[in-house]
């Protein structure tokens, strides 16, 4: 039997909407996965990409959700982006910020001073999501920009996830100065690695697992941040987002929800399972069950297999062999 998940890595860094909640309803078994990982003795930091919101609210909504959160376990966007000025900058100088006054805060907690017109001594622009942005606050920071000031992104996110649907992001309002400067911010955020380094930095973490349901932000962040990552199908990702995932974007390991993450290494792994065999044959990669002691294979199973053999063949074009390997992709939705 392989050894525990949690034995592998020391710190546990769990993507937030999609992976813990859907924005006010909690994942089933979410809350209590949580706990198992501090029951093991394992750090638990929750990693967000969103830059409005303070640790406290953070850590508040969690709470409010039956899973047990701390404002120091939250690691933000915007205090990523607040050690990347931090870095860059002297002390006390001067950052234009163009969000909200949880950002601001984060800039200030850094010995930076925040500010929020353009002027001569602005060493640098921070942006970050807030839904009261205005073309005014963009004017500002796109002076400051076009004055050659270093430009920092708490994420470059398109749109924004929210109880009335996809909603335009820091992302669309990075796009918008993107187009007014011709300049490139840095980017704190995922699916760059500083949020993610910052947030195993904080638990002395070596080998930190990142727990995510994008691969565009969480698992790409990870990857940029040279971790493991764990995908789950709870929330953005999907059977052919996977099994069609470019290089950078292909997770270690595969779960349907957060609970498994107190289950055993080798059986999340993305790789041949003895349920299935999968063999290539040109373009195509035949797919047939395979009936041993324990039966097929389940769904689950089968993904591993075949997104193993996807990636090492570079095709995914899939053909069933036997009504029982027909049923499973179909299931899956990657026929």
């Amino acid at each position: 039997m392989s050894e525990a998940l949690l034995a592998r890595h020391d710190a546990v860094l769990l993507d937030l909407d999609g992976t813990v909640y859907h924005g006010a309803r909690v994942i089933p078994g979410a809350p209590e996965a949580v706990a198992e990982v501090r029951r093991a003795g394992v750090p638990v930091r929750f990693v967000t990409n969103n830059a409005s919101k303070a640790p406290e609210s953070v850590a508040e909504h969690l709470r409010s959700l039956g899973v047990a959160a701390e404002p120091g376990e939250v690691s933000t966007s915007s205090q990523a982006a607040a050690a990347v000025l931090a870095e860059r900058l002297r002390a006390g100088s001067r950052v234009l910020v163009v969000g909200t006054g949880a950002l601001a805060a984060e800039v200030e907690a850094l010995g930076l001073a925040p500010v929020r017109k353009m002027a001569d001594d602005v060493a640098a622009v921070v942006q970050g999501h807030s839904p009261d942005t205005t073309w005014a606050d963009l004017a500002e920071a796109c002076l400051a920009i076009r004055a050659g000031v270093l430009w920092v992104a708490c994420n470059v996110d398109a749109t924004l996830p929210t109880e009335r649907g996809q909603l335009p992001g820091n992302g669309s309002m990075v796009a918008a100065l993107r187009t007014a400067t011709d300049a490139e911010p840095v980017v704190a955020g995922k699916p760059e690695a500083p949020l993610f380094t910052a947030a195993a930095t904080a638990v002395r973490a070596t080998s930190a697992l990142v727990v995510g349901d994008r691969l565009d932000t969480d698992i790409a962040g990870a990857s940029a941040a040279g971790l493991d990552a764990l995908a789950v199908l709870s929330g953005v990702a999907t059977p052919r987002t996977l099994l069609t995932a470019a290089e950078g974007l292909r997770p270690r390991y595969l779960a349907e929800h957060l609970s498994a993450v107190t289950g055993r290494a080798g059986e999340l792994e993305i790789g041949p399972r003895p349920g299935w065999r999968i063999r290539a044959e040109g373009d195509t990669l035949r797919v047939t069950a395979v009936t041993e002691s324990d039966g097929v294979g389940d769904r689950l199973d089968l993904l591993r297999a075949v997104c193993d053999a996807a990636w090492r063949h570079g095709t995914h074009r899939l053909v069933p062999e036997g009504d029982d390997a027909r049923g499973a992709l179909d299931d899956l939705g990657l026929t």
